[in-house]
């Protein structure tokens, strides 16, 4: 049993990948004693040697904290973190608020929402604008929504893992708003990759380029961002699967077509995620997309 220790200073995060686990670093930075739990044994022992609380179960990051951050790969993770044998419906609902971070279907969020509602606790819509080697260094965005009073309980908890962060309104919002930042990174990374491969057919060298692309009208984040990494091609550590990415593809095309909404600049550019995926790339970096232009020209 953990002991119990400043309730104010607590924060839960479940979900110690790439992004949960950059959160809980930054977090643990800012002074919080952070509560995590992952079901892989390695991401757990890294938390601890950064000096966090290694939990057994969801339930108990939830024994501890009344702020709870999730970070999920996928719909069924979230089902169990939520309503499994040991999951949050199973701790004390009572002032319970639970950051749901992940990119999602929004079924699959307004299902955990009801869950937890159901045991007195608090689901709120947070995806985040950023990629993992962002949040490492805070350049998050916490796109937030579900509810005024208990996005402004976070707002300290936010304050110190992102640079930012917006109260969007109803429950989804921040979902629908992550769609969309999530479709302009889709195509800006293509465009990237499609102008560093010019350059380097052109005989120009894509390090000396970015700098100065980055300086002008043309600019884009995921230049600035995976720029760099297109540059050395060093793909791997990933800071954004391929084969994560394609989830959230997936979840913006179907969006799109619920909402009867044309997207030819997306649709093309999903072609190329295929196509990485195809070449056996799905662990890479989305910045392989270069290579994947680059083997087209050969």
């Amino acid at each position: 049993m953990l002991r119990k220790l400043d309730p104010s200073k607590e924060v839960g995060v479940i979900g110690l990948g790439v992004m949960g686990g950059a959160i809980a670093a930054n977090l643990l930075e800012a002074g919080y004693i952070v509560t995590g739990y992952d079901i892989a044994p390695k991401r757990l022992e890294d938390h601890a040697a950064r000096g966090g609380l290694a939990a057994s179960s969801c339930r108990e990051v939830a024994g501890r904290a009344r702020v709870v951050l999730t970070s999920l790969p996928s719909e069924a993770a979230l089902d169990q973190v939520v309503a499994g044998e040991k999951g949050l419906v199973h701790a004390d609902g009572d002032g319970l608020v639970v950051v749901e971070a992940s990119t999602l279907p929004l079924e699959a969020k307004e299902r955990a929402r009801q869950a937890l509602a159901r045991h007195g606790a608090t689901l709120l819509d947070c995806p985040l604008s950023g990629t993992g080697a962002q949040a490492r260094v805070k350049d998050l965005v916490v796109l937030g929504s579900g509810g005024s009073e208990a996005l402004r309980r976070c707002a300290p908890v936010f304050d110190a893992f992102a640079r930012s962060w917006h109260d969007l309104g109803a429950f989804g919002n921040g979902s629908k708003l992550k769609y969309l930042a999530n479709l302009l990174v889709t195509i800006h990374n293509l465009a990237a990759a499609e102008a560093l491969v010019l350059a380097k057919r052109a005989g120009l060298d894509p390090a000396a380029v970015l700098p100065v692309l980055a300086d002008g009208a043309g600019t884009s984040r995921m230049l600035e961002v995976r720029g760099p990494v297109m540059a050395t091609g060093e793909y791997e550590p990933a800071a954004m699967r391929v084969e994560l990415f394609q989830k959230d593809i997936d979840i913006i095309a179907a969006f799109a077509r619920d909402c009867r909404a044309p997207t030819p600049l997306f649709s093309a550019s999903a072609q190329y995620y295929l196509a990485a995926l195809a070449q056996g790339r799905g662990g890479q970096d989305t910045a392989c997309l270069l290579a994947v232009l680059e083997a087209m020209t050969r």
